[in-house]
């Protein structure tokens, strides 16, 4: 038989994602299944909530922070991603926190922040 204490011990050392990892194996390899009220009860809502998988955000936006020095480059940067008018760009370029870009994929926003850096603009995504 297998030292208990031991196995005890090992199973302390485990975090809440592989013991929640380790019940799923339980379960498939016997064919049964563990009482979700009593593990969410037994665990505490810190735990159920940290063994809940993350999603991924898809959707991002491009902030202009600061202009930079390089106004002008901001601005013209600023027109080839929007299609804005001359105005309309030269106020986003001027207006600290404007948002450049709205729900746009990841690909696109780090692509639209690398033009508005090499142009001298503070960007953030976000």
């Amino acid at each position: 038989m297998a030292d208990l204490e031991k196995l005890v011990a090992e199973l302390s050392e485990l975090t809440v994602l592989e013991a929640a990892e380790l019940v799923k194996k339980l379960e498939e390899k016997w064919g049964v299944s563990a009482a979700a009220p009593v593990a969410v009860a037994a665990a505490g809502p810190a735990a159920a909530a940290a063994a809940e998988p993350v999603e991924e955000k898809t959707e991002f936006d491009v902030v202009l922070k600061d202009a930079g020095p390089k106004k002008i480059e901001v601005i013209k940067v600023i027109r080839q991603l929007t299609n804005l008018g001359l105005v309309e760009a030269k106020t986003m370029a001027e207006t600290a926190g404007a948002k450049v870009l709205t729900g746009i994929g990841k690909a696109a926003a780090a692509d639209a922040k690398a033009k508005l850096e090499a142009a001298g603009g503070v960007v953030e995504v976000a």
